[in-house]
């Protein structure tokens, strides 16, 4: 019934959009009920059609909404029905929507396509290829529950989408559970991102509670229509709201305070960072902001939070991936940078500039580290082929040792020739996201900073700098990685991988080039695209002293300014890395420096080497004093006081007083008292009764006599 609805009041194709979910979930249940019968290649077939069809319904959704641009609402079947809150569990299909469905089905189904050839020689790797059904299980997964993020009508179909991907980054990142440090070092980086990020969705739920409280809904347009009916009853609440709602946006988009989860995630296989980090989980905090537009427009207050918030994240995460050695590390630390750009964007207001950096984020951060993943399986491949071969193995043995990080850039150098398709789609991947014209991230970076620099000049200010750092710590990578001389055997026998692996390198290596196209200066494509869905009075916005910037302007000073300052840390990177490293590799061994920019910066180097040492110090203060706590009540609460006191003291102290009682007094001096009585008086009974028992015959008849006498006498008398 609802279907049919849907479809009277618009295009067909609007009622194809529970599809979005249930093909992931087809496609997660046939691997897990026929997967163990089926090969590899069926089973990331299975899997890869299931999000590639995901994708092509959203494609539709976006035809259907060129006829409709203002969407429509599917609503599948009734949810919750409380008193007088009735949710329905409904999708929305809107610009912003459907534009999350592209990107994350999109993107998605290049890396489910890519894990195929990448899970096959990571699990054998590994040492245990029966978890490769397992891992598509979980990618199916995870893109089913981000569509339910994107797609709900109302905040709580939001969360669940939100919970359910925190589940599946749980599981993704923890993937190799049984591997890392100690063993369980995956384990423990897996258990830290879910930790985390339940903060930060503790201040999600306060933002529900109070959205509710205020509203009386959790419809977003029955919310965003009351907001000044709520602020004028209630004053202060939508500030609560929003800044509630940056809670959870922190631990989510992984932006200070609660960003420390992401660089642990690399654990997980590298397909999974690509996936988590560049277009699903962790935008999912900008989807959130930009979705609530009509709440932060009216509180500049929390706008200005966010946009510092964004900013101060960008250049902190920037300035650290700068001395990072790990080649997903330093991806890591820039993806956080690149979200806190998206974060000040849309807390300034500009939130088409936000979404446009988002969509470019996607393409040209997934293709890096997808690249990054063929250069680890590359790297692997090296060490297998160095480790199989009697005479490399032997050489091996004389320059230290069995074993390579082969994600340690240290030990990488000379791969442009030796993985030539992977080494230019990671120059492409770098260039856009050092913003280098006219690659995508050189349009989507420059409309941010144009913003910022109107909006929030502190802010802009910070973005700058960040963008100077991202362009010198990718030169950087790409010189320690492709350039020079392979400094470790396993880097000079390193291999380029099969086309499943490149081929999605290649597409996204496209997209990062020509994605600049959905918002290029003069059309404005994407912004009004979205214009159809942040409908935001500007009457509202000026009384509220708020921003709310939808069509940006080109500001060729800032661009050209951007870009020379990005080629010239490029060329700042070219001297350090290339020139003068080239140099010192000629060195002894024992003399040659790790990184030479230690020599420069000094200490600083250390410092940002250990990312500040904020895990030490939330260590300090969090950690610890939560395991003393734990500890404490575990072993003298639990276990002392609990156990030993209460559990074995009063419980089976009283027990063991209370049956001495029972037994001592009740049944023995009480019952068997009784007993005994009753058994003397027999006892004595028996023996009077015995004394006439005297076995001779005249005894018993003069017996007999006397009672026969007693009988007629008391006759007679009678």
């Amino acid at each position: 019934m609802f279907l049919n609805q849907a479809v009277s009041a618009g295009p067909q194709f609007f009622s194809l959009v529970p599809l979005i979910v249930f093909f992931p979930l087809a496609g997660l249940l046939i691997n897990l009920i026929f997967g163990g019968r089926m090969s590899e290649k069926a089973i990331g077939a299975v899997a890869s059609t299931a999000s590639g069809l995901a994708f092509v319904v959203a494609v539709l959704q976006a035809v259907s909404l060129a006829s409709q641009p203002e969407g429509t609402t599917v609503p599948l079947v009734d949810w919750i029905t409380i008193g007088e809150l009735n949710l329905r569990w409904a999708f929305l299909v809107d610009t912003l929507s459907v534009t999350m469905m592209l990107v994350v089905s999109g993107v998605g189904t290049l890396i489910h396509i890519y894990s195929i050839g990448y899970m096959h020689e990571d699990v054998r790797h590994q040492g245990d290829p029966g978890r490769f059904r397992r891992f598509f299980v979980y990618l199916n997964l995870f893109i089913a529950m981000m569509m339910i993020l994107v797609s709900g009508d109302n905040y709580l179909m939001l969360f669940v989408g939100w919970e359910g991907v925190g589940l599946c980054s749980y599981l993704l990142i923890g993937f190799w559970y049984d591997k890392g440090k100690d063993g369980i070092g995956n384990a423990l980086a897996a258990k830290k991102a879910f930790i985390v990020n339940r903060v930060g969705d503790f201040g999600f739920l306060l933002a529900a509670f109070s959205i509710f409280w205020a509203f009386g809904s959790f419809q977003f347009n029955e919310v965003f229509a009351d907001v000044p009916a709520a602020e004028a009853a209630m004053p202060g609440i939508v500030l609560a709201i929003t800044l509630f709602l940056l809670i959870g946006v922190t631990g989510k988009s992984a932006q200070i305070p609660l960003y420390v989860w992401l660089p642990d995630a690399m654990a997980g296989p590298t397909p999974v960072s690509a996936l988590i980090h560049a277009a699903t989980m962790v935008t999912a905090g900008v989807y959130l902001i930009t979705r609530s537009a009509p709440l932060y427009v009216t509180v500049p207050e929390a706008q200005n939070i966010v946009a510092l918030v964004g900013g101060v994240t960008a250049l902190f995460a920037a300035t650290i991936a700068v001395a990072q050695f790990d080649i997903k590390k330093v991806l890591a630390y820039s993806t956080i940078s690149q979200l806190g750009f998206m974060v000040a964007a849309v807390g300034m207001g500009a939130y088409a500039a936000g979404m446009f950096h988002l969509i470019t984020h996607a393409f040209f951060k997934a293709l890096l580290f997808l690249s990054a993943g063929s250069v680890i399986q590359g790297m692997e491949v090296g060490e297998h082929h160095v480790s199989h071969d009697p005479r490399l193995k032997k050489q091996l043995k004389l320059v230290g040792g069995q074993h390579i990080d082969p994600q340690d850039m240290r030990n990488m150098g000379g791969l442009r020739t030796r993985m030539k398709t992977t080494f230019w789609v990671y120059l492409i991947g770098a260039l856009a996201l050092a913003g280098i014209f006219p690659l995508s991230g050189f349009w989507s970076k420059d409309e941010i900073l144009a913003e910022a620099l109107h909006l929030q000049p502190a802010v802009y200010w910070m973005l700058v700098i960040a963008a100077f750092f991202t362009a010198f710590y990718m030169g950087r990578q790409i010189f320690l990685v492709f350039f020079g001389e392979p400094r470790t055997l396993p880097a000079e026998h390193a291999v380029e991988n099969p086309p499943v692996m490149t081929i999605p390198l290649i597409i996204l290596a496209v997209l990062s080039v020509a994605g600049g196209v959905l918002n290029l200066p003069g059309i404005h494509s994407l912004s009004d695209w979205l214009a159809n869905t942040i409908r935001i009075s500007e009457e509202a916005v000026s009384l509220a002293g708020g921003h709310a910037v939808l069509v940006g302007e080109f500001n060729p000073t800032i661009a050209v300014t951007a870009t020379i300052l990005a080629l010239a840390a490029i060329g700042l990177a070219y001297l350090i890395y290339y020139r003068r490293y080239q140099e010192q590799l000629k060195l002894p061994a024992a003399r040659r420096p790790d990184d030479p920019l230690r020599a420069f910066a000094g200490p600083v180097f250390s410092v940002l080497e250990n990312k500040y040492w904020i895990d030490e110090v939330y260590a300090a203060l969090f950690v610890k004093p939560y395991n003393a706590l734990a500890g404490f009540l575990a072993d003298a609460v639990d276990w002392r006081f609990w156990h030993d006191w209460f559990h074995d003291t009063v419980i089976a102290g009283g027990f063991r007083l209370l049956s001495r009682l029972l037994a001592l007094r009740i049944d023995l001096g009480v019952i068997d008292a009784v007993s005994a009585g009753i058994a003397r008086f027999l006892q004595w009974a028996a023996g009077g009764l015995r004394q006439i028992q005297t076995g001779f015959v005249r005894n018993y008849a003069l017996s007999v006599f006397l009672g026969v006498v007693i009988i007629i006498g008391y006759l007679i008398l009678r």
